[in-house]
This record gives C-alpha cells, sequence and structure tokens, in this order.
C-alpha cells in the first residue's frame, strides 16, 4: 500500500525538478554556464548534480530501479529529464513499499569509504538535497532576470486541485 505522505513527498520532489528542467530547456549553453557566488556551480552543473544524486540515492535504497549514470557531466537538459521522469517512477515504487525506516543501509563509495545510516535519514537526505539545489537554480535563473516557475508545494497541491482556499469574508 502506498504511503501517501512518502508518494506527496516524492511527487513534489520530482514534479519540482522536471518543471525547473523545462523552463531551462530553452537556455542557451552561455545561460546554462551561469554561476552565482553561493551555490552548488553553474546551473547545468547544479541540474546534473541534483539529477545524479538521485539516482545515486536509488541505486541504494532501490538497486535496479534506475541506470547508474556514468557521465553526469555529458547530460544535456533532456537527458536529465528523462533521467529524473525514471526516478520519479522509482520513488513512486518506493513509496509503495512496506518501509522500516530504522533499516541501516551502507553506500559503498568508489574509494573504498563507506557511510550506513538509517533509511529514513538517507530518505529525508534525498529530499533536502533535491530541495536545497532547486533553491539554487531558481537563484541562479533570477540572476539571469528570468522569472522562475512556482515549485513549492503549494504550487503542487493546486495543480491537482488538491489545496482550496476559501477568501476572508467581508
Amino acid at each position: 500500500m502506498t504511503n501517501p505522505i512518502l508518494a506527496d513527498a516524492f511527487g513534489h520532489h520530482t514534479w519540482a525538478t522536471l518543471v525547473l528542467l523545462d523552463a531551462c530547456a530553452g537556455l542557451t549553453e552561455e545561460q546554462l554556464a551561469t554561476t552565482v557566488p553561493g551555490t552548488y556551480g553553474s546551473l547545468i552543473g547544479t541540474l546534473r548534480h541534483t539529477v545524479g544524486a538521485d539516482a545515486g540515492y536509488l541505486e541504494l535504497l532501490a538497486p535496479g530501479e534506475v541506470p547508474v549514470i556514468d557521465e553526469e557531466d555529458a547530460l544535456g537538459i533532456a537527458e536529465l529529464r528523462a533521467t529524473m521522469a525514471a526516478c520519479g517512477e522509482a520513488w513512486d515504487r518506493m513509496a509503495a513499499r512496506d518501509l522500516d525506516g530504522t533499516e541501516e543501509l551502507t553506500r559503498h563509495r568508489d574509494d573504498g569509504s563507506t557511510s550506513t545510516a538509517p533509511l529514513s535519514i538517507r530518505v529525508v537526505q534525498a529530499l533536502h538535497h533535491g530541495t536545497d539545489h532547486r533553491s539554487q537554480v531558481c537563484t541562479a535563473l533570477t540572476s539571469l532576470g528570468i522569472e522562475p516557475p512556482e515549485i513549492d508545494v503549494w504550487a503542487y497541491a493546486w495543480k491537482d486541485d488538491r489545496l482550496t482556499e476559501t477568501p476572508p469574508t467581508s
């Protein structure tokens, strides 16, 4: 049975990243190379890192669910979008599993180091990581004079008519 909290959390996570990728699809190479102090790196580098990290988190959390990204720096917007869409489907499948948040997961890095943390921490990290870097992409767009799209949770809820507001009475 799908956990609706996780389904919405990762539904928003995926949707917001896809909306940003769509907003960046028409940018020039020069615009995609934009860097802003205090952010991860170039706009395209931040998008690549964000999507690549999602695939990396899923490699540990749901092995085999999405292809491993070998050449993250070579991916364009279209490839990033396709990868993020696949990640979204994998997050949906994960939200449908019976998860044990206390399960310890160990990540083995190429350099021989490891990190061990409960599933709950790894899930929260994936969500936080995406939010942090999407914000940086919005900052980069703003620095270019481009109004970033609305990607907050309220916008996610409004798109499916799951948020209603009643104006105050006079």
